[in-house]
């Protein structure tokens, strides 16, 4: 901790000021990881301060976060170029690489927890984009652009993270993810003057050949080829899901194996599922026969569904005949959504209350769908319940007649919001009407 402190004043990451009264300060706290080696022994022990940027408030503290990182694609076609062309592959790494960043926005933030000064009403004005910061890795980014361009690398158009260096017969390709860089070239030396060049403005480790980068295990064979595994990641992998003496099998998937996100779901807490999912996708970096598999059970994940549920009763009140009709909506298996309340006009049958209430429960269907979008949260097709068949002939099938030529403007909107009831009736649902449980 106190090393990490030392390198976070001599960078002159903050000063420390007064709170302006308009302001407020995220907080912030140390973490503590272990960085392992590819075999899964211990490199060292780090202690990193980590602002709490999810109390940075958009618009205030930040704008902009977005940054690119190297598609696996790229990383593939690199090294194939290089094993072609027979050229060294090496491996830097940027000490305290977030710290570069110079903020363009003014951010505050408590004093590190360990290390307050006499006066603990100061707060720390950030000078340099901090681990946490939302926008740190946007600024850090930006700034390793930036002094690649000045060097003479050429940023690609087809993948960001990726930056070439032509100069008369030599060539130079440097990948960037965060903070780890993968370099290669026609010459050595030259990729060596690059590296001292960086190095005078970052603080680089040399970390000699390519060996382990982003999980992945680089082995160079005696014939000069490479082998990209995963070895310890999925060794981790295992271990996390309780299956490290489960027994290998020649394919990854039974045949025939039919999948459906209909039916009952299979865990209470799809947390880990959707976790050992993402976790398998991020192992195809290196195994391309698992992709099959893994795409199937990928589209078993299911958005939120749904599920609007609407009744009436047909003239209860005795005194002017109206009708009472209510609803429930569910956003997956929680209740968000509920009414009970009297009909405004007096409907002439049990068809048309039951009607108005699905035109009704349809208006506030299409408010949580737009309200969804805009939070971008994923949902399947509405689900609308109903219990009279007549009703749902009519929403299906908008004929006027008769009878149901004054119900023109709900049929019209119930038409247009595509919201077509199902006949099909869930046993254990109950709703309010009159104050009481139907």
């Amino acid at each position: 901790m106190k090393q990490e402190y030392s390198a976070l004043l001599q960078n002159h990451t903050w000063d420390l000021v007064p709170l302006p009264s308009n302001r407020q300060a995220v907080g912030c706290k140390w973490v503590f990881l272990v960085k392992e080696n590819a075999d899964g022994s211990i490199n060292k022990f780090k202690a990193r301060l980590v602002a709490k940027g999810f109390h940075q408030v958009h618009g205030f503290d930040f704008h902009e976060t977005f940054s690119p990182v190297i598609k696996p694609i790229t990383i593939r076609i690199i090294i194939t170029l290089a094993l072609t062309y027979n050229w060294h592959l090496f491996q830097l790494d940027v000490n305290n690489a977030f710290l570069n960043g110079i903020l363009e926005e003014t951010v505050y933030m408590v004093q590190p927890p360990g290390f307050e000064v006499e006066d603990k009403s100061l707060v720390c004005k950030l000078n340099k984009a901090l681990y946490g910061v939302k926008q740190a890795p946007r600024q850090w980014f930006d700034r390793l652009k930036f002094t690649l361009l000045q060097f003479g690398f050429q940023a690609s158009k087809c993948d960001p993270s990726l930056f070439m260096y032509k100069h008369q017969d030599q060539i130079i390709f440097l990948l960037v993810y965060v903070d780890d860089i993968i370099i290669t070239g026609s010459s050595s030396q030259f990729i060596q003057q690059i590296t001292d060049q960086l190095n005078s403005t970052f603080s680089l480790k040399q970390l000699g050949q390519l060996d382990y980068f982003l999980g992945i295990e680089i082995k160079h064979l005696p014939d000069k080829s490479l082998l990209m595994t995963q070895s310890k990641y999925i060794r981790d992998l295992l271990h996390k899901t309780s299956m490290a003496e489960a027994h290998p099998i020649s394919s990854p998937m039974l045949s025939g194996c039919k999948l459906s996100k209909s039916g009952a779901d299979l865990f209470h807490d799809p947390t880990l599922y959707r976790s050992v999912v993402g976790a398998l996708q991020y192992a195809t970096l290196t195994r391309p026969e698992i992709s099959f598999a893994v795409n199937k059970v990928c589209q078993s994940w299911k958005p939120f569904s749904i599920t609007a549920m609407c009744d009436s009763d047909w003239a209860s009140d005795i005194d002017d005949r109206k009708s009472t009709s209510g609803s429930a909506i569910y956003l997956g298996p929680n209740l968000i959504s509920w009414w009970s309340r009297k009909q405004q006009v007096t409907t002439r049958s049990s068809t048309e209350a039951e009607y108005r209430s699905i035109a009704h429960t349809s208006a506030e269907l299409t408010w949580i769908k737009a309200l969804l979008q805009e939070l971008q949260v994923p949902f399947s097709t509405p689900v609308l319940l109903c219990d009279n068949q007549s009703a749902v002939a009519i929403a299906h099938n908008p004929v006027f007649h008769s009878r149901t030529k004054h119900m023109e403007i709900d049929v019209f909107f119930l038409f247009e919001s595509k919201f077509y009831p199902s006949s099909f009736w869930f046993t254990t649902f109950q709703l309010w009407i009159n104050g009481q449980m139907y």
